[in-house]
């Protein structure tokens, strides 16, 4: 199971920045190579700028559900709103976030 960096507050990759029922994966930050909940928390733990992965890369697996621990790709996690192994349901292509994290 990949390790998950930050200020995780369960073992379903919640954090202190973003905790709802929906907040339930974590990404595999491209810069770095580790599992953050949100950029908040990359932010806080290292120094470096955050990396967005670019579209011809969506088919690397960097999306982690909480839950079950299922690893998908981008371009997986995209087309959905629950996990395909557990279906727990997330925050759909971090909405809020999308640029932060994936180039448009």
């Amino acid at each position: 199971m990949p390790k998950i960096y930050g200020a995780t507050i369960d073992n379903e990759t919640r954090c202190t920045h973003y905790h709802t029922p929906l907040d339930i994966i974590a990404i595999k930050f491209k810069c770095c190579d580790k599992y953050y909940p949100c950029y908040k928390c990359h932010n806080e733990d290292v120094s470096h700028a955050i990396k967005r992965w670019s579209t011809d890369e969506f088919d690397t697996k960097a999306i982690l559900c909480g839950v079950c621990k299922y690893e998908m790709t981008i371009n997986e996690y995209m087309l959905i709103e629950a996990c395909p192994n557990c279906d727990a349901h997330f925050n759909n292509r971090c909405k809020y976030h999308y640029s932060t994290y994936f180039e448009i």
